[in-house]
């Protein structure tokens, strides 16, 4: 029988297996450390000190010359937005006192202009001898003077323009007449009288116009329009 071979002794083992020396571990752990250290102090060079950083998160010192007139200046325009609130609010509180009975004057109109018809329809020298005509008639009269009175009272004006320039802001034109009479433009016949509460216009007068005669017409015409 052969004799068993002898195992041979591992001689190969990887070089990475192989012990490291304690001074080489002892000088690359020293390196490492010594890179470290350098960063942290390059880091530290860099980081603005405590000082540094506050003043410049800290704002800019204002002159105090400059703020007192910086606020000065606001509180002249909060005392002038005051005032003008104020004025404005005392103004709409007089328009509506001043105007209040606009709206009722108004409606009064028609009943003015049907009296000023009836007056104008009944005759001035009534031949019949009837007395309760006459008092309806005398009534009649009586009623128109007292509410022309109410008007007055109340500032509420006529506007009747017989003879005066035409005015777009208080008359409205019906028509033109041709008339040597009158210059262009004038008021020559009233349709309707108009009224003004104070200065508000509460109905335009409707008004017939003059322009000129055919022959003596030279294109020039008035402008009716408001």
């Amino acid at each position: 029988m052969s004799e068993p071979e002898a195992k041979q002794p591992d001689t190969e083992k990887s070089a990475s297996e192989e012990p490291v020396p304690e001074d080489a571990a002892e000088a690359h752990a020293g390196e490492t450390t010594g890179e470290a250290a350098e960063e942290i102090v390059e880091e530290a060079a860099e980081a603005p000190e405590d000082g540094d950083l506050e003043a410049a998160e800290a704002p800019a010192e204002r002159d105090p010359e400059a703020e007192i007139a910086d606020l000065n200046d606001k509180l002249l325009r909060s005392l002038a937005e005051t005032e003008n609130l104020r004025r404005r609010a005392q103004k709409e509180r007089e328009d509506t006192a001043k105007y209040a009975v606009a709206g009722f004057a108004r409606d009064l109109l028609s009943v003015a202009d049907n009296l000023g018809r009836a007056i104008e329809a009944l005759p001035e020298n009534p031949g019949a001898p009837d007395e309760a005509l006459n008092g309806f008639i005398e009534g009649v009269r009586l009623t128109e003077r007292e509410l022309a009175a109410v008007f007055e009272r109340h500032d509420v004006e006529r506007v009747e323009p017989m003879g005066e320039k035409f005015d777009p802001n208080f008359h409205e034109a019906m028509f033109e007449i041709p008339t040597g009479d009158a210059e262009p433009g004038v008021v020559v016949q009233i349709m309707e009288v108009g009224y003004v509460l104070r200065e508000r216009l509460l109905r335009a007068a409707k008004v017939g116009i003059a322009r000129p005669l055919p022959e003596a017409e030279k294109g020039e015409r008035v402008d009716t329009t408001a």
